[in-house]
């Protein structure tokens, strides 16, 4: 009986050899493992061993048996998948497509709100974000006694610079290096000591505005914040102007649009201080200007119905993918 299981395994062994289909594997369990198969036929010669020799021979046969079963998942596994002598990869099927990024929300309110700017001849300019507290607030008419600078006091660094507080740093950094007639914008992020909430963050993105020339009026920003608003709300957009107070700003207004029955908040704005132009060593008795800021979660928020802002930045695609 040893000899027939040994005999049948080298058989095995050499039609095994020969196997380069998944037809074929499943032709060979069939043929040693199937109900009539070589293998069954040997387990039903087993009640004709000798007793003394009947548990070895027992045990011979399951080792074969399990052997020939992981050698057929093996085949089937390793052989090319087959019908009717042809595979069945089909080449002109689509491939799997990566996931591809998409432009972030806030870059494309950014971008929005560029383009309108751009179209009325404002240049985007950049800049860094770690700052002198010149640039960040010297030089914007916030001395270091100011009580508007708890408000914006911000990350230090040790050599005694600054994560920048406001993009307005920009646009002193452009005084300094150009002459008027100016008009720029300066998006980017800014940081602030606030505690993060549905509403708050200490990292968010701002986009400033500034206009410089011999005859700028208080009227010439008022236009360009009617065109810009109605531009990016709605023909229909009514807006409004309160007087408020910004140290870089005088006079200053908080710009406000209809929203629903009531009115809301939209940015800051007013004419640039004299103080500024000192700062800058431009002639105030000759240059006028005016300035803006506004914030571009808030936009992208009364826009898109978002209530908390902290979806901007937790890197959920579920949120992301809405905007792509």
């Amino acid at each position: 009986m040893k000899d027939q299981i040994n005999h049948l395994e080298n058989e095995a062994r050499e039609d095994l050899a020969r196997i380069d289909s998944a037809e074929m594997a499943e032709a060979f369990r069939i043929a040693y493992l199937g109900k009539k198969g070589k293998l069954t036929e040997l387990f039903k010669q087993l009640g004709t061993v000798a007793p003394e020799e009947k548990k070895s021979v027992g045990a011979e046969l399951n080792r074969l048996k399990q052997w020939l079963e992981a050698s057929v998942e093996t085949a089937k596994q390793e052989a090319p998948q087959q019908v009717s002598g042809k595979e069945t990869f089909d080449g002109s099927l689509p491939g799997i497509r990566p996931s591809s990024g998409s432009i972030h929300l806030l870059q494309q309110t950014i971008q929005e709100i560029s383009t309108i700017f751009n179209r009325m001849g404002f240049e985007i300019v950049e800049g860094p974000e770690i700052e002198t507290e010149f640039h960040n607030f010297t030089a914007l008419n916030i001395p270091l006694d100011h009580p508007s600078r708890d408000a914006f006091d911000t990350f230090y660094t040790t050599h005694g610079q600054l994560l920048r507080s406001q993009t307005s740093t920009v646009q002193i950094r452009v005084m300094q290096n150009r002459k008027p007639p100016l008009k720029i914008i300066a998006p980017g992020r800014v940081y602030r000591p606030d505690t993060v909430d549905a509403s708050h963050s200490f990292m968010f993105h701002q986009i400033e505005g500034l206009m410089v020339d011999d005859a700028v009026t208080f009227s010439d920003l008022k236009g360009v914040l009617h065109v810009f608003l109605r531009a990016l709300f709605g023909s229909e957009t009514k807006i409004r102007f309160r007087p408020h107070f910004f140290p870089f700003t005088e006079p200053s207004v908080e710009v406000d649009i209809q929203w629903g029955k009531g009115w809301l908040e939209i940015l800051g704005a007013g004419s640039v201080d004299p103080n500024v132009f000192d700062e800058v060593k431009y002639d105030k008795s000759v240059v006028r200007g005016f300035a803006f800021g506004l914030g571009v979660e808030r936009i992208a928020m009364l826009r898109h119905g978002i209530t908390d802002i902290r979806h901007f930045f937790e890197n959920d695609l579920r949120f992301l993918k809405q905007f792509s």
